[in-house]
């Protein structure tokens, strides 16, 4: 038997999805989550086969859960959902070890697959978001700017982003310059927003 987390913050679907997976008869969800937060102490604590991850929640998201899993309940194996897929999204996911990726119009019947696909420590990825992922490429940022801009969305100011990060406040405005150049942005913030849209945050 396959033990699965489930982990989404809209209820009825999540509700839904663990009805429609108990149809299955080597598949049993032994915990539900409605955010990141609760989904690794869940994880934890029931210590899943398979964890179905939606990719946005509230506290962490889908990815953050992917990779502190990795860690503290290493022999469970991650599935992202998403409605809004990123090719910068499916390239931290798979950097954090994610096995599965799929969008949320995938039926029950193949999700039900794709965790028995997962389970034997094989991946699986939507057809549809590695081919946009491939046409994206790469983020343009370096693991700094992505950093500081990271900071910037959330509206630190410059002068705490520099303390936090042990650098000063001029390096702090060339490399939130060099990245909002880089994506065509106005400001830090502005590329902050992008870089988010993209995944590559």
């Amino acid at each position: 038997m396959i033990t699965v987390l489930l982990a989404d913050d809209e209820h009825l679907i999540r509700g839904a999805l663990a009805s429609l997976l108990a149809l299955e008869d080597d598949i049993t969800v032994v915990a539900q989550a409605g955010t990141g937060d609760a989904a690794v102490d869940l994880a934890c604590t029931h210590r899943p086969d398979v964890a179905v991850l939606d990719l946005q929640m509230p506290g962490l998201d889908g990815l953050t859960v992917a990779e502190r899993l990795r860690t503290l309940a290493p022999g469970c194996a991650s599935v992202i959902v998403t409605g809004h897929a990123r090719a910068g999204a499916l390239n931290r996911a798979l950097s954090v070890g994610v096995l599965g990726f799929v969008s949320k119009t995938v039926s029950a019947r193949h999700l039900a697959q794709i965790i028995r696909t997962v389970h034997t420590g094989h991946r699986y990825i939507d057809p549809d978001i590695a081919a946009d992922a491939i046409d994206a490429g790469a983020s343009p940022l370096t693991p700094r700017e992505a950093e500081l801009l990271s900071y910037a969305e959330e509206g630190v100011p410059v002068a705490e982003i520099a303390s936090r990060t042990s650098l000063s406040a001029g390096t702090v405005r060339d490399h939130l310059s060099a990245a909002a150049t880089k994506l065509g942005a106005a400001n830090g913030r502005a590329a902050a927003r992008i870089a988010r849209g993209q995944g590559w945050l």
